[in-house]
């Protein structure tokens, strides 16, 4: 027998989704200006999720913004949650899909947990919370292996997107979306998703560092790629390419609060 959910159910959860994809979409604009800062005066705050929200809390009415990301990152790990259990929207299902909204569902909870912690004041940068953690993980018997096995799979994560972003596979949740929106919703998504891939592979990378040199302070991070990325000849051209990308992951994330398939 098969249930089926209530409309007024059902449009809750769309409008949850969407605001969740919207909350992201603005995060990673944010991230990404923050970069390009980072890349014209060579210096600057984090360059991460929680550097872009903390800097958004200290503006005029940030602390309403930040309630409102919030809650936007909240609705989005739930809706991530809710296709672990039911499948996720618009791709075949699988164990690796629902494991990816597993492990998407898992990050955006703790960005939520983020947002609300610079609420209530505190000010710890994302990049030294990692730093500490993989330095108590390093400490444990195998340690430095399990951090070594999950800056390879961040790395992974990183290689598939750009795959992703080359490939376009995202237009398939688009269904619907037709004619010059739809070419230029494909081109953003391509130049953000493959963007997102490259600072999320060199992150994974910094993590594999850490445990190859057992030395948790390189565990740094979205900021730790972006300044690694700084260090290297023509770093500032570098980063600011890689911040420009970001800024077109957030479009994109807009772009699919809007017309993205969620149910």
């Amino acid at each position: 027998m098969t249930t089926t959910m209530p409309v007024e159910a059902s449009a809750g959860a769309r409008a949850g989704a969407r605001l969740g994809l919207a909350a992201r979409g603005v995060i990673y604009l944010l991230v990404g200006i923050l970069a390009a800062a980072l890349a014209v005066r060579g210096h600057g705050q984090h360059a991460d999720q929680k550097g872009a929200i903390t800097d958004l809390a200290s503006k005029p009415f940030g602390a309403v913004l930040v309630w409102a990301i919030a809650i936007g990152l909240a609705a989005y790990a739930l809706w991530q949650l809710s296709q672990v259990l039911t499948g996720v929207v618009g791709e075949e299902d699988s164990a690796g899909h629902r494991l990816r909204s597993l492990v998407s569902a898992l990050v955006y909870a703790g960005l939520t947990v983020s947002a609300f912690t610079v609420l209530a004041g505190a000010r710890k940068s994302q990049s030294s919370q990692q730093s500490s953690l993989t330095a108590k993980v390093m400490q444990h018997t195998g340690g430095r292996w399990l951090v070594a096995v999950v800056g390879l799979v961040i790395s992974g994560v990183g290689v598939a997107l750009v795959v992703q972003g080359v490939r376009a596979s995202f237009m398939k949740r688009f269904q619907g979306l037709y004619g010059r929106t739809r070419d230029v919703v494909r081109r953003v998504g391509q130049i953000g998703t493959a963007a997102r891939g490259i600072v999320f592979g060199l992150a994974g990378a910094l993590v594999v560092s850490a445990a190859w040199s057992f030395d948790p302070k390189r565990a740094r991070g979205i900021d730790g790629a972006f300044r690694t990325l700084l260090e290297q000849p023509y770093g500032r051209w570098l980063t600011g390419l890689a911040a420009l990308g970001l800024v077109a992951f957030g479009l994109f994330g807009l772009a699919e609060a809007k017309y993205r398939k969620v149910s």
